[in-house]
């Protein structure tokens, strides 16, 4: 049960300390962190050139972040797939740990959420949410 838990637990901390980052260096520095997930694989992978392949597609994505979070949730949800994939081949990405990249394949969705919801720190997506269940709520009016 811990080994599905911990790293969503994993994707969780990565958006808290990103909230630290203030904006716009937040946005480039993910851009960047996912186009470095896409060389992640390249020492032993075992897909061969389609590796290189796959880091040439992230550099794309990534570059593309650099203004856009929508662009990098795309990235981390092609790398989830990239991590199925090597979970089910049997080539992890640590290669002493086995499940290794289905943990991956875990926290990179979290990621990609946090993404597709603007990249907000903690606070600014919690009065989002806030806000939102607050306008949600039927408002209560007296009647004569």
């Amino acid at each position: 049960m811990l080994r599905y838990v911990m790293p969503v637990v994993i994707g969780l901390v990565y958006v808290g300390l990103n909230s630290l980052v203030p904006e716009p260096h937040r946005r480039r520095l993910n851009a960047l962190v996912v186009t470095g997930a896409g060389a992640a694989y390249i020492s032993g992978g075992g897909f061969g050139l389609w590796e290189l392949l796959f880091c040439a597609l992230l550099l794309v994505v990534g570059y593309a972040g650099l203004t856009s979070y929508t662009f990098i949730g795309v990235g981390w949800l092609l790398h989830t797939v990239w991590d199925v994939l090597h979970h089910r081949r049997g080539t992890p990405i640590i290669p002493s740990l086995h499940d290794s990249s289905l943990g991956c394949a875990l926290c990179d969705p979290v990621i990609a959420l946090w993404c597709f919801a603007g990249g907000l720190s903690v606070r600014d997506l919690y009065g989002r949410v806030a806000r939102r269940a607050t306008d949600a709520r039927p408002s209560v009016t007296a009647r004569s």
